[in-house]
């Protein structure tokens, strides 16, 4: 174990993001392209000798201390990170908001009255409040990328199966997959880098190929808030100067087909839901918070018939993209519907808000794509995330894009 600086209990309590911790709960290897950090995993994640919440106490009361560290936290163990948090999650990864009935909301530091986003709302909290550089997510939904968005740091949703999720509490394994989340580009790469291929973590990060194109979703961006339409894709002009790339505009889909994709992902994910946690549901007879309970019990009624909708949508969504991305080109859009919502905000609007989102973030997901979320926007002060996606594999190009950011972020004109 090299050494490492665990952060202050006054500082994780400031935070709001740790169920467990802060304490050596995994001890990082001496060397490696991560030794001598600090990181939290998500409480989804297994990390041995701990029991898992899942953000439900139920589930924290029926599960088992873990055998073993889940693929992931090991090959950040295996670099050098020592694991000093488990952090908060939305119940069952179900949601899309970051709070929670039974362990609260992690604070959002740029408004504490507004939520943090979630599910991987402890591991946003834990580095946007400066607890640690880089935290371990998950993104089914948008779980990483809405989180980044809403609490101004970095996020990438990796491609679907190219990071592995055993011991990881599933949600859809359908659309299932690893996230980071990081207070650089830098650390981002870093971290991530490891995720996708041990063999590549240490070497030149700089080799990464560069991107030569950003392609604007005009149809995709009109889903979002018209004030974050606007400054997204102003922030998407300046980062092609700034890249010396083109920008470019497209039509990926049309608002009915775009429709019709987020009903896919919605006739997939429901059902899958339910495949997955339904009998433990069924059995325990879980406390859930209003949201999720009525979420899960739409899960119960969802039909398993449009099922192969998401295969077909996946067939679309891979052409579209080809036809509207040059090699080596990523597309561009808002990482969410707009910036941080209020805790308080009223049910119906945050169904509008989530819907709109879900429509922005279900493609990554129905064409098991990389996607990363960028702090390079804000409205009225909020921080709003310039979400990029890349083919399927393309993960490195959208980690060489964050690293570039690192310089870019610091320019005021930015979040003009």
């Amino acid at each position: 174990m090299s050494t490492v600086n665990l952060p202050s209990a006054d500082d994780a309590a400031a935070t709001g993001a740790l169920r467990v911790g802060p304490a050596v709960l995994a001890a990082g290897a001496a060397t490696g392209p991560l030794a001598g950090t600090v990181t939290v995993t998500k409480d989804l994640f297994d990390v041995a000798g701990q029991r898992i919440a899942a953000g439900n106490p139920d589930w924290l009361e029926d599960g088992e201390p873990a055998a073993a560290n889940a693929v992931a936290v090991q090959r950040w163990v295996d670099a050098g990170a020592t694991v000093v948090g488990i952090s908060h999650t939305d119940e069952l990864a179900f949601s899309l908001s970051g709070t929670n009935v039974h362990y609260g909301t992690p604070r959002n530091p740029h408004d504490p009255e507004r939520i943090p986003g979630g599910s991987s709302s402890g591991s946003v909290a834990a580095v946007a409040g400066g607890l640690v550089d880089y935290a371990l997510a998950t993104d089914t939904g948008g779980s990483t990328r809405v989180p980044a968005s809403y609490s101004g740091v970095f996020g990438i949703r990796t491609t679907h199966g190219r990071v592995p999720m055993a011991g990881v509490v599933p949600l859809a394994p359908r659309f299932d997959t690893v996230g980071v989340l990081a207070s650089s580009g830098a650390m981002l790469e870093r971290a991530t880098r490891v995720l996708l291929d041990t063999s590549v973590a240490e070497t030149d990060a700089s080799t990464a190929a560069p991107v030569t194109h950003i392609v604007l979703a005009d149809d995709v961006l009109a889903l979002a808030d018209p004030d974050t339409a606007d400054a997204i894709a102003a922030a998407v002009r300046r980062l092609g100067e700034d890249l010396d790339v083109d920008v470019a505009t497209t039509e990926l889909a049309g608002p009915e087909l775009l429709g019709d994709w987020r009903a896919a992902f919605m006739a997939r994910q429901m059902p899958e839901i339910w495949q997955t946690h339904g009998a433990w549901v069924t059995r325990r007879k879980p406390s859930f918070g209003p949201g999720v309970a009525t979420r899960m019990e739409d899960a119960r009624n969802a039909s398993r018939d449009g099922m192969h909708l998401a295969d077909d949508a996946r067939v679309e969504v891979l052409a579209r993209l080809d036809a509207a991305l040059p090699q080596g080109a990523v597309l561009a859009f808002a990482a969410a519907s707009g910036p941080a919502p209020r805790v308080d905000l009223d049910a119906a609007a945050k169904g509008s808000l989530r819907g709109r989102t879900i429509a922005m973030t279900c493609i990554a997901g129905l064409g098991g794509l990389p996607a990363v979320s960028l702090p390079l926007a804000e409205v009225e002060g909020l921080p709003v995330g310039v979400c990029l996606v890349a083919r399927p594999g393309e993960d490195e190009l959208l980690l060489a894009v964050a690293r570039a950011v690192d310089a870019l972020v610091a320019r005021a004109e930015y979040a003009a």
